[in-house]
């Protein structure tokens, strides 16, 4: 009698380092020596198709080699359905081709074009294909998953480019002459409480954070506003964390608060202080509260400001987004921002490999919506606009 049992054992203590060759004509060898009714023992302990075995059996019987490097005789094993369907990769590439093109037409225009709607349109068309067969013939093709990428701004005036070099130039020359320039900016407003936010972190295995399910505003946390200052030069970072509305108010109070803290330290000996800054939002390049607030912070502070706004549509070239807003939202991703202190600790704590040092502190003013600056404000600011289109 045949004991499969000792066969099974044998073969699970050899399956995992065993080829596909090498499986079947270590179960073709041990049919044989088993002599009648080895075959449907070694089918029955293994697991293994009848044919599989069976095919073994004829290589060890007839000492069959096979070239050095294969597994199968050449030829053997199932064609590609490239052979068997001539059709297929040609139906394949048109369905993506007018997807991409935008061809109004195209089946799948208006679907999501993943790749088991893909394998579901081919086999409507009579291809009989798995949605991981398209996606092997997809990377074939040269095609791969993509995100959007946010490059295209709209119209862009003429003379855009000697603009950013106009802005490098005054920039460097500022850094030059040892004068702190600065790149400002909000980031965008936070939900505060046990919100869920973008991103993953290590923690024990089955042991997620858990957050709310939806994202309404705690009527007693609310939102902040973190408007950030960035020291060009220093590759240093300065958050205002302003509970209250986004205004010009606010923002030059932020800049006050970071010449404060740390611009008056960093340069004893300045005159002049150059800002960067997109020309919207609240440091926009109309608003006429910017513009008096600024003309107070000169007073105060007895610095020459010149400020330089980046044309419409480019804020993501301001400095301050990819040199420390970024590394914020790095460092606090996937964590929830469950107060104000725990924002202010976060951004504190953000640093990079490059020597990034960011400070933060909780603004809790109010500013007054709304203010209006009459002529005769504005008048007195003391402003003189720059030889480039100023």
């Amino acid at each position: 009698m045949i004991d499969e049992h000792a066969i099974g054992e044998r073969y699970r203590a050899l399956a995992g380092e065993l080829n596909e060759r090498q499986r079947r004509l270590w179960a073709g060898a041990e049919a044989l020596s088993h002599g009648l009714g080895g075959q449907a023992a070694v089918i029955g302990a293994t697991g293994l198709a009848p044919g599989t075995v069976a095919s073994g059996m004829r290589e060890v019987a007839g000492g069959e080699h096979i070239e050095q490097g294969r597994v199968r005789r050449s030829g053997g094993g199932r064609k590609a359905l490239t052979e068997t369907d001539p059709e297929l990769l040609g139906a394949l590439q048109r369905l993506v081709a007018d997807e991409a093109r935008g061809d109004p037409e195209s089946p799948l225009l208006w679907t999501a074009k993943s790749v088991r709607t893909l394998a579901g349109a081919l086999r409507e068309r009579g291809h009989r294909v798995s949605h991981e067969t398209v996606a092997k013939y997809l990377r074939l093709l040269g095609f791969s998953l993509q995100a959007n990428r946010k490059t295209k701004e709209g119209a862009s005036h003429p003379d855009r480019d000697a603009q950013f070099g106009h802005i490098n130039t005054l920039v460097a020359a500022a850094l030059k002459d040892r004068q702190p320039a600065i790149s400002v900016d909000t980031k965008k407003k936070e939900l505060v409480g046990d919100f869920k936010n973008p991103g993953i972190q290590w923690r024990p295995k089955g042991e997620p954070v858990l957050v709310r399910t939806k994202d309404f505003k705690d009527k007693a946390l609310g939102k902040v506003n973190p408007y950030g200052v960035y020291d060009i030069g220093l590759d240093e970072g300065w958050v205002s964390v302003g509970i209250d509305a986004d205004t010009a108010q606010f923002a030059v109070a932020s800049i006050a608060s970071w010449w404060k803290h740390l611009g008056s330290e960093r340069y004893p000996r300045a005159s002049r202080l150059t800002i960067t800054a997109d020309c919207g939002g609240s440091n926009g390049n109309r608003l006429r509260l910017w513009k008096t607030e600024l003309q107070r912070l000169a007073d105060e502070t007895r610095l020459e400001i010149a400020v330089c706004h980046f044309p419409p549509g480019t804020s993501k070239w301001n400095k301050i987004e990819h040199r420390l807003f970024s590394f914020i939202a790095r460092n606090w991703r996937g964590q929830p921002l469950v107060s104000r202190q725990a924002i202010v600790s976060l951004i504190g704590a953000t640093t990079s490999t490059a020597g990034l040092k960011a400070y933060a502190q909780l603004d809790e003013n109010v500013y007054e919506r709304a203010i209006k600056i009459s002529d005769v404000d504005l008048a007195a600011v003391n402003l003189h606009p720059d030889d480039f289109h100023g």
